[in-house]
């Protein structure tokens, strides 16, 4: 991956303000913003015009070690991988107060030989540490999640809060599997499930009765939903479909004037194949099917969407936008003789863990539908309610939401929902996107109640992130959930247990005895 890397990338290996003089010479941080690596050699180092031998250099890792410069090279590489730093030393004389032109050229695998340019400024020397500085929580550089190193961080919590845990310690798998998941690991939050259920969803994907774990610690929220799904079983259970899926990434482009920002949108029109081509070598997964382009002023802000198979996908799509945007870099200022002045990956357009009207219309994670057909007599009969109530309330809340100017015209598809993260995986945020629903009821001609709810940025995935931590896999493989050639089938079972509690909860409303059954079940 990662054939072009401009210097507006390669800076962000460098670490900004860590140039300080040494005893022996002077020192600088470098850390692997980008993917897995290794250095195999030094090409060449000056700084402010001035070359220095590569037998003046020493780096020390994350792990302690300490390497010559000239011991590296494609025989004999030093790993650098993603998020680690190398402290680079060198034996020289001291450099003087100011700022710094570094100009290093590493051989690297797999990003051939690159040339890092940066202007930094010399910190004071390094400062002997104070007793009176704050404490900083325990961290192992090479292996955070073994039992020492998460041994010291719980007795430095225990020392430095002055509390001695019983339970947020304890937990049954290995703390290995938290890699990349949980930074500073020091135990666990246990939160309750309830099993709500059966459910008989009728997908292209979900075919069947399925039970649904729910986490929570809201009383009475599993047994709503509970009532909700056993009105859906007595009509035959609810017929959910997948219309759509994209996951988004946004970066924005500046430019001298609005002239020049049109004419880089026209170019990324033309170039679509070979952005795509770019961006899909980063993954097997990622399929890039659009890049809408938005001009406002100087400002260029594009809108890759892919496809991301059964992940989630954000972290898939930043990287592949990322190696689509380094082409950009170097490929247009040369085909046009124009200038980039200014890029960030991510313009706030993604609206990543945001609510968004764009992402309600244009889908975000994936579109999904639920629909049932509800008897009236079975409706009267189990919720005590007539279609033509729920109906009536429908209406008037669809105007006490556009007043209230939410992001639904729902009663509470986000509760579903976060019991259902919570207990797969999920990332949590993301319910800030996922949480929007459009809700739909109408009287059939026969007197019975049709009802839809459609969430068009439900953001779920059945790999990757937390979906394979222990207690979330065992969740996710009790709906048959887990692994690849899922996440469609997650999807639709979500929507349906949405369905459930819209129901249960319409219907209490509806009937007045939305406070008499919550004191009811709280006994």
């Amino acid at each position: 991956m990662f054939k072009f890397l401009p210097n507006v990338l390669l800076k962000q290996l460098y670490t900004r303000n860590s140039l300080r003089n040494t005893p022996g010479g002077f020192a600088f941080s470098l850390k692997n913003r980008l993917s897995d690596a290794r250095f195999t050699g030094l090409e060449r180092a000056r700084i402010d015009g001035y070359e220095y031998p590569a037998d003046a250099f020493v780096l020390e890792t994350d792990a302690g070690d300490v390497v010559a410069v000239t011991d590296i090279s494609a025989q004999q590489p030093l790993a650098f991988p993603l998020r680690r730093s190398v402290r680079v030393r060198a034996t020289a004389l001291p450099l003087t107060l100011g700022r710094h032109t570094l100009e290093i050229t590493l051989n690297t695998h797999p990003f051939g030989t690159i040339t890092l340019t940066v202007e930094d400024e010399l910190q004071p020397d390094e400062p002997v540490p104070s007793s009176s500085e704050q404490p900083a929580i325990p961290r192992d550089g090479v292996n955070d999640y073994s039992p020492e190193a998460i041994g010291n961080r719980q007795q430095f919590m225990c020392e430095f809060a002055q509390t001695q845990p019983q339970h947020l310690t304890r937990y049954s798998f290995d703390p290995a599997v938290m890699q990349g998941k949980c930074e500073n690991f020091v135990g666990v939050a246990q939160v309750p499930i309830g099993l709500a259920g059966p459910l008989r969803i009728n997908g292209e994907y979900a075919q069947g009765d399925f039970l649904i774990p729910m986490a929570t610690t809201e009383g009475t929220l599993v047994a709503s939903y509970n009532r909700g799904m056993k009105l859906i079983n007595a009509s035959g259970g609810v017929l959910c479909t997948v219309q759509d899926e994209a996951m988004q990434r946004a970066p924005v482009f500046q430019f001298a004037d609005a002239r020049q920002a049109r004419h880089f949108v026209r170019w990324i029109e033309a170039h679509q194949p070979e952005l795509a081509a770019e961006a899909e070598s980063t993954s097997r997964f990622a399929k890039l099917r659009y890049v809408d382009a938005y001009l406002n002023g100087r400002f260029a802000f594009l809108r890759f969407g892919y496809y991301t198979g059964d992940a989630a996908g954000q972290n898939m799509v930043s990287k592949a936008t990322l190696a689509a945007c380094n082409y950009i870099l170097d490929v247009f200022p040369t085909e046009t003789n124009s200038q980039i002045e200014h890029f960030f990956l991510e313009s706030n357009m993604a609206t990543d863990k945001k609510p968004s009207q764009i992402n309600v219309l244009n889908t975000r994670g994936k579109r999904v539908t639920g629909e049932v057909r509800i008897p009236r007599e079975l409706l009267i009969r189990e919720l005590q309610v007539e279609p033509e109530q729920l109906v009536r309330h429908a209406r008037i809340g669809n105007v006490g939401a556009q007043l209230a100017g939410t992001n639904n015209n729902g009663l509470h598809s986000v509760n579903g929902l976060a019991a259902l993260f919570i207990a797969t995986g999920q990332d949590v945020a993301c319910l800030a996107e996922s949480s929007a629903a459009i809700t739909y009821s109408e009287i059939l001609p026969n007197g019975d109640l049709y009802g839809s709810v459609t969430l068009p940025s439900l953001i779920v995935g059945t790999v990757g992130g937390g979906t394979g931590l222990p207690t979330q896999r065992e969740c996710l493989a009790l709906m048959d959930c887990y692994g690849d050639g899922k996440a469609h089938k997650l999807a639709e079972i979500m929507v349906g247990v949405v369905v459930a509690g819209e129901l249960s909860l319409a219907a209490a409303i509806s009937s007045l005895d939305w406070v008499s059954s919550h004191d009811a079940t709280r006994g």
